[in-house]
């Protein structure tokens, strides 16, 4: 009796399951960024999925992370088993784009590519790193898809934790 193995053929040159990724699309850097602006002062995180191959771009918000000033725990145990997930995001508020003890803790032990942003979470405001901590290239590919390849102005955030002045009324003349 015949064995039945499908076979599926990729294109010459085009990257496996499971490779490292080269690139992100711009769609995904810009909701990484517009993540990080939005909740700032605190540190955002998540993880990173590339579909196709080769290419970032997914952003994945994990259930149950929970963020302060100086950190961001998201508990990935909490990922469905996904081959196509490729490594985390997380952003520094302080705008330093070098990776911490505890970043290179995370990794060197999940993930092959790892985005750090800071502020003033502009399209500059990034860093790549391999699974070793070093930093690595990623090519952002897809620059027309956003407003036909403008750059969105970066607004810094209105504080709310402290109080508008009252205002200036002026004074009545009766």
């Amino acid at each position: 009796m015949p064995i039945f193995r499908p076979q599926r053929k990729r294109p010459p040159g085009a990257p496996r399951l499971g490779e490292t990724p080269t690139a992100i699309s711009r769609r995904t850097l810009d909701s990484v960024l517009a993540s990080g602006r939005s909740s700032y002062p605190n540190e955002f995180g998540g993880v990173l999925r590339a579909d196709p191959p080769g290419v970032i771009g997914e952003l994945l918000l994990v259930p149950g992370t929970t963020s302060g000033r100086r950190h961001a725990n998201f508990h990935l145990y909490m990922l469905p088993a996904d081959l196509s997930i490729v490594g985390t995001v997380h952003s520094h508020p302080s705008g330093a784009l070098h990776p911490s003890g505890a970043d290179l803790h995370l990794f060197r032990s999940w993930g092959r590519r790892h985005l750090i942003v800071g502020a003033p979470f502009s399209p500059g405001a990034w860093r790549a790193y391999d699974g070793n901590g070093r930093e690595t290239n990623l090519s952002v590919v897809g620059a027309g898809e956003l407003r036909g390849g403008a750059i969105p102005e970066y607004r810094p955030p209105i504080p709310v934790h402290r109080p508008l002045p009252p205002p200036d009324f002026p004074d009545d003349e009766a």
